[in-house]
């Protein structure tokens, strides 16, 4: 069974960690570059970027407006842990994005200008099983009151199917890209 979304978020932290000539489909796929160290070469990032230009994926940067700017990217990532509103006074067209855990950061993203929030844990993790995770029924019910809101979390190749249940217009998706990188076949 294939998962049938507008929007799927690829989140990845280098990027040598997703290979674009497995996405075949234009204009349903966002990367979102969340590299927490420095970088070490703008130029191989900016000729990925070119590369998602190319193929219609849009790029967002984490938590990097001076990166974002210089990539001339699609949009910003605020992370959970961006609580920073210097965002707001962003002079170019940019799509602001977010992540949230609880309701108190959701509505900080929205204060901050987030217009998409990707909201975290949808399923139980590997790394932390006693970790509190959402479920299908509660993050559709968070969804009656936040319409923007995208599922991350725990999703992986064994509950994917699930994910149908969701009312959301999209998914988000980061651990999974790198173990499994057949996962791109099941999002049609």
């Amino acid at each position: 069974m294939f998962i049938i979304k507008n929007k799927y978020f690829l989140i990845i932290e280098n990027i040598k960690d997703i290979d674009l000539k497995n996405i075949k489909k234009k204009n349903k796929f966002s990367i979102i570059y969340r590299n927490n160290i420095e970088v070490k070469s703008k130029y191989e990032l900016l000729k990925f970027r070119k590369a998602c230009k190319i193929k219609s994926i849009k790029f967002y940067v984490a938590n990097n407006l001076r990166l974002a700017l210089y990539l001339n990217s699609d949009g910003l990532y605020l992370s959970a842990h961006n609580k920073s509103f210097k965002f707001l006074v962003v002079k170019k067209n940019l799509d602001i994005i977010g992540s949230a855990h609880n309701i108190r950061e959701i509505d900080l993203k929205k204060k901050q200008g987030c217009g998409l929030i990707l909201f975290s844990k949808l399923f139980a993790v590997n790394y932390n099983k006693k970790a509190p995770f959402l479920g299908i029924v509660r993050f559709n019910n968070f969804l009656k009151f936040y319409k923007n809101l995208i599922p991350l979390g725990g999703i992986h190749m064994d509950n994917l199917n699930k994910l149908n249940l969701i009312n959301s217009k999209g998914l988000a998706l980061m651990s999974e890209i790198k173990k499994k990188p057949a996962i791109y076949n099941r999002l049609f």
